[in-house]
C-alpha cells in the first residue's frame, strides 16, 4: 500500500491483479499483487486499484503510465460501473460475489481528454493497466510505472508492477472461438442502415475488437440468424446474400459475402461459421430471406414457412449448391462451419433429423456444428460436431467424441465456469486450464454484443439494462458496450482472453515437455483432478499456476534444467 501526500490529499493505492473486482461501497480485501510475467507477443494486465479517503467533492487527475525501453505497448483504462437487476438467478451456487443486484466494475472507460481520470471522494476505483509485449520485446524484467499528477505535473502518488518478459513469443491459438456478432444489434444501437457504410465501419471494428481478444471465427448472416427471437417475431433483416426470384428458379448474388470475408480476413478472422438454416429450438421452420420479385424485395421465407416442406427445399436444392460453389471458388473449403437449429431439445429429434438430413444431402463432409446438450443427437449421426454445454459435456467425453467443442451461456450457472458480472474472474479464468486438459476443439458462446431484450423483443441501452429485460444473468448476452465510434470493452472480455492465452501457454509447454508432464505440473496438489465442475476457485491458485507454466517454458527453451 502507498499513501503519498499533496498539500490537501492523500492517495490510497495498490496493484491488484486482473482478477480482482474492486467495489464502490467496500473495502479493498485484495491483496497487493505487485509482479508478474509474460511471454513475447502476449497481453498482460493488472489493476490499480485507488481511493481518495479524505476528499470532500471528486478531483481530476493526469495518468501516465510508463516504462523505460518497452516496445510493446501499455494502455490505461477507467474500470467504470454497470448496474445488475439479475445478477444471478435465485437458486445460484455459492461460489458468487455478492448474490444480490446493484453496481458492478465492467465497463473499461477510456481516460479523460489529456489522460485525466475523475476520482470520487471514499470509493475505491481501479485502473485497468494493460501491456502487450512485443514479439521483439527485450526479455527480463520492466518496470512499469502508473503514476497520478497533479496539475503542476508533480506525481502525487504512484504505484509499480514489476513484469518479467520471458525470451519466448506465445504461439498462435489454434482453439476455434466464436463469440456470435449481432450485425442487427449495430445498426439498431448506432441507427445505421443494415450494410451502408457506416455499418460496415462498424462491423470492422467490433470485429477487430474480438479478433484481438481471441475470436477466429465469425458468426456469417447468410440470412437474417433465427436466433433468440419469439415464434412469429422478427430481427432487422441482416442478410448477406442477395436472392432474386427468376423464371428460371433462384439466382443468388455473393457480393456482400465476399466484402464481409474480406473484411474478417483483414482484422485477422480467418474461419467462418454460417448463420443458422431453421430456426432455434426445434428446426421446425426457415430463418427470414428475403427474396427479389419482380423488381420488388419481400419476404419470403420465415415462420410461416414449413421447415420440411416444399417450396424450403426447393430453395435448399438451389441455394447450397451455389454457396458451396462460391466456398470452392474463393479457397474456403477447411475454413467454413454450417449450422442447422441452435440448442434443439430431445422432443424435436424428428424435425432437427428431417432438417439435418436436407441440409447433409448438400455439404457432404463439410463440418455441421450446434449447440446441444442431448447426446441422442450425436449418438444417431445427426451432428458431426456436437457443442454441448459445459454442464453436460460428459457423456460426449466418455465417448470419446473427437474434436469435441464446448459452450456456456445462462443455463451454465451451477458450478461450472462462466462470466457472470457476480461470479470472480477467476470463475471465468479456468475455462483455459480446462480446455487444455479436455483438448477442446473449440468454444463458443452466444453473446458478444446481444443489445436486446430476450426474443429481441426491443432494444435495450447495455450501460442501464445488462439482463435482456430481467432474462439471463448479467454478463451473459454482451462482452462489449456501444462506444461512440467501436466497442467498449470489458473486464470480463480481458479474462476470457486471459483464459485463451493460458490454453495457449499450457500448449507450448506441452510441445516442449509432453502432456503427461504438463498435466502433472497443472494439477499438482489438487486434491481431485480437475474437471469442468471440479477446480480451484481462488484466484491465486490460477496466478500462482501460470507463473509456474511460465516457468517451466523458460527452464524448458533456456536448457537449463528438465522440468
Amino acid at each position: 500500500m502507498s499513501t503519498q501526500a499533496t498539500t490537501t490529499i492523500r492517495w490510497e493505492m495498490r496493484c491488484v491483479s486482473s482478477l480482482a473486482k474492486v467495489f464502490p461501497d467496500e473495502e479493498l480485501t485484495h491483496g497487493e499483487h505487485g509482479a508478474g510475467s509474460a511471454l513475447r507477443g502476449e497481453a498482460y494486465s493488472f489493476q490499480v486499484a485507488y481511493r481518495l479517503p479524505e476528499a470532500a467533492r471528486s478531483l481530476w487527475t493526469r495518468v501516465t503510465v510508463a516504462s523505460p525501453g518497452w516496445r510493446g505497448t501499455l494502455t490505461a483504462q477507467a474500470v467504470g460501473l454497470a448496474p445488475s437487476a439479475l445478477p444471478g438467478y435465485g437458486d445460484a451456487d455459492a461460489h458468487v460475489l455478492r448474490g444480490k443486484p446493484g453496481l458492478f466494475p465492467d465497463p473499461l472507460l477510456p481516460l479523460g481528454p489529456g489522460g485525466k481520470l475523475r476520482a470520487l471522494p471514499n470509493q475505491w476505483r481501479a485502473l485497468w493497466i494493460e501491456a502487450v509485449a512485443a514479439a521483439d520485446e527485450a526479455p527480463g524484467v520492466h518496470p512499469i510505472e502508473v503514476r497520478f499528477m497533479n496539475d503542476d505535473g508533480a506525481a502525487a502518488a504512484a504505484e509499480t508492477f514489476l513484469l518479467d518478459v520471458i525470451d519466448v513469443v506465445l504461439p498462435e491459438q489454434e482453439l476455434l472461438h466464436t463469440e456470435w456478432l449481432h450485425a442487427d444489434c449495430l445498426a439498431t444501437q448506432y441507427g445505421a442502415d443494415v450494410f451502408g457504410e457506416r455499418h460496415w465501419e462498424l462491423l470492422e471494428a467490433y470485429a477487430a475488437t474480438a479478433a484481438a481478444h481471441g475470436v477466429n471465427l465469425l458468426l456469417t448472416p447468410l440470412f437474417t440468424p433465427p436466433l433468440d427471437t419469439a415464434v412469429g417475431g422478427e430481427r432487422p433483416t441482416v442478410q448477406l446474400v442477395d436472392v432474386k426470384l427468376t423464371a428460371d428458379g433462384y439466382a443468388f448474388g455473393f457480393d456482400r459475402l465476399t466484402r464481409w470475408i474480406g473484411m474478417c480476413e483483414r482484422v485477422g478472422i480467418r474461419n467462418f461459421e454460417f448463420s443458422h438454416l431453421f430456426t432455434q429450438w426445434g428446426a421446425k421452420h426457415a430463418p427470414k430471406i428475403e427474396a427479389e420479385e419482380n423488381g420488388a424485395l419481400a419476404k419470403r421465407f420465415g415462420w410461416h414457412t414449413d421447415a420440411a416442406g416444399e417450396e424450403y427445399g426447393r430453395f435448399l436444392d438451389s441455394f447450397l449448391p451455389a454457396l458451396l460453389a462460391y466456398i470452392r471458388e474463393h479457397g474456403l473449403e477447411g475454413r467454413v462451419f454450417f449450422h442447422v437449429s441452435d440448442e434443439p431439445r430431445e422432443e424435436d429429434l424428428a424435425s432437427y433429423t428431417a432438417a439435418s438430413e436436407r441440409l447433409r444431402r448438400h455439404v457432404g463432409e463439410l463440418p455441421v456444428l450446434d449447440a446441444l446438450s442431448d447426446f441422442a443427437f450425436y449418438e444417431r449421426g445427426l451432428v458431426g460436431q456436437p457443442i454441448p454445454g459445459s454442464d453436460r459435456i460428459e457423456p460426449f467425453l466418455e465417448a470419446g467424441v473427437p474434436d469435441l467443442w464446448t459452450y456456456y451461456c445462462c443455463a451454465q450457472y451451477k458450478e461450472v465456469a462462466n462470466r457472470f458480472f457476480d461470479m470472480p474472474s477467476a470463475r471465468s479464468r479456468i475455462l483455459g486450464a480446462q480446455l487444455y486438459k479436455f483438448r477442446m476443439k473449440g468454444f463458443l458462446h452466444w453473446g458478444y454484443n446481444f443489445w436486446y431484450s430476450q426474443y429481441s423483443l426491443r432494444a435495450v441501452n447495455p450501460f442501464e439494462t445488462t439482463d435482456a429485460d430481467g432474462a439471463f444473468p448479467s454478463g451473459d448476452a454482451f462482452l462489449v458496450y456501444p462506444g461512440e465510434n467501436g466497442p467498449v470493452e470489458s473486464i470480463r472480455l480481458k479474462v476470457v482472453r486471459e483464459a485463451l492465452q493460458d490454453l495457449r501457454a499450457l500448449r507450448l509447454l506441452e510441445s516442449l515437455a509432453g502432456r503427461e508432464a504438463t498435466l502433472r505440473l497443472l494439477e499438482q496438489g489438487l486434491e481431485t483432478p480437475l474437471t469442468f465442475r471440479a477446480y480451484p476457485r481462488e484466484a491465486d491458485w490460477l496466478l500462482a499456476r501460470r507463473g509456474l507454466v511460465n516457468e517451466a517454458i523458460r527452464e524448458r527453451t533456456s536448457r537449463q534444467s528438465p522440468l
